[in-house]
């Protein structure tokens, strides 16, 4: 599937947008720091509510499980409320629960709290891009460029901040991130208009028909052992670097920069060369070349490849997105929901196992597993190459005639 460029129109119209725009492109960073900003304190935060490492990994795993189920909701929610107020319901309850998880006095009702905060950021995050595509100028590659970047530095911005934060208390990162989703809240309340509703309510079933499609249904399957991978890297890593805050918030942020560099600037030049299904499944043998070299090498080894396996993470964020979105005759909200119904399972079962995994074998069995994971990623992609290309160019067409209809799910 050929990679539209991002850079055709000039920076200039990238950069040139409407103050709506921007509120939900600083609300979206400030979104997924929410993703990253526990990973530098998870030590900090099982030595304080004397937890074990598997304990505090169900911070992710109730984090993802709820933001996996509401993919089923928040399309049939933003197409009966509109963009804007899903966008505000979705702030309003980060603010609630990411401060009451600074709150918490056990590590139960931090968990409680996480899942709280996960639903809150589903319905946020999976409206912000539609909405940034819906109001942007210069058409949605600049849009989409725009969603990817606020991305990456959310990823990059989490950690350090985690860390800045967490170095005097674990409880800090929460209310300092439900302070910023507070400010983020009343931008978009002064900023952002309602934009017209679709035409046709989705309801709470269609993402999962829309899987019934073979190209979409393989995009998610091979993303979803992708993120099993990803997610080992996120919320393993940290209990084996075994760093304070600081340091361990210094190794994300240069792990998240790589993700945001490779999958705004790098990703779409390799699609344009090779194509998204060789760059994705190159990508994937590479990650799990990384992963191996990081469970099996020492500590500075381990920090390295840590960092390197941002550049393979943005690449694939961008790539998977691009595959889900344009691969099914399913609308693009639709195939979206779907899609991320299948991979954030994932991402839910990875911070819960790999410490098992552990604790049932040894340190280096995780990373092992991961990697395993990847390359099943990539076979994925391989058996179902001829498939996913054809389709994906077959729809091409009509998704660009789509691009001008405002649409309400990520």
């Amino acid at each position: 599937m050929p990679a539209e460029d991002p850079f055709d129109e000039g920076a200039t119209s990238i950069l040139r947008q409407p103050k709506a725009v921007w509120a939900t492109a600083g609300a979206s960073v400030v979104a997924f720091m929410g993703i990253g900003l526990v990973d530098p304190i998870l030590p900090s935060i099982a030595k304080g509510l004397q937890a074990t490492p598997s304990q505090v990994s169900l911070l992710f795993t109730s984090y993802f499980l709820i933001t996996a189920v509401a993919m089923l909701v928040t399309g049939f929610v933003s197409s009966r409320i509109g963009g804007r107020k899903t966008l505000l319901a979705g702030l309003a309850l980060v603010v609630v629960f990411a401060a009451l998880s600074g709150t918490s006095s056990s590590v139960a009702e931090l968990v409680g709290f996480r899942a709280g905060w996960g639903l809150g950021n589903a319905l946020f995050v999976s409206t912000a891009l539609a909405v940034i595509v819906g109001a942007a100028a210069g058409g949605s590659a600049a849009a989409i460029l725009l969603y990817e970047s606020a991305l990456g530095l959310g990823m990059a911005c989490g950690p350090l901040v985690g860390a800045l934060l967490g170095d005097a208390s674990w409880r800090y990162p929460f209310f300092g991130t439900a302070a910023l989703m507070a400010i983020g809240f009343l931008c978009i309340t002064a900023f952002l208009k309602e934009q017209p509703r679709p035409a046709r309510k989705t309801s709470l079933l269609d993402p999962v028909r829309a899987l019934g499609h073979g190209g979409l249904a393989s995009v998610a399957t091979s993303a979803f052992f992708y993120n099993y991978a990803f997610f080992t890297i996120l919320a393993f890593t940290p209990f084996v670097l075994n760093m304070s805050p600081y340091r361990s918030g210094a190794v994300f942020f240069a792990w998240g920069l790589l993700l945001a560099v490779f999958s705004v600037l790098v990703a779409p030049r390799l699609q344009r060369r090779f194509g998204s299904l060789k760059v994705v499944g190159g990508s994937l043998v590479l990650l799990a070349a990384d992963l191996v070299v990081l469970g099996y090498g020492d500590h500075t080894t381990a920090i390295v490849c840590t960092i390197v396996s941002g550049a393979f993470i943005g690449m694939n964020n961008t790539v998977y997105t691009e595959l889900a979105l344009g691969v099914s005759d399913a609308p693009r909200p639709v195939a979206s929901a779907g899609y991320n119904f299948v991979r954030w399972f994932a991402a839910a079962a990875a911070p819960y196992l790999a410490p098992k995994i552990e604790e049932w074998s040894d340190i280096h069995t995780p990373f092992v597993v991961a990697a395993v994971a990847a390359l099943v990623g990539a076979v994925v992609v391989w058996v179902r190459r001829a498939a996913l290309t054809h389709e994906a160019q077959e729809l091409e067409p009509r998704h660009a005639a789509e691009d001008g209809v405002t649409v309400f799910a990520d």
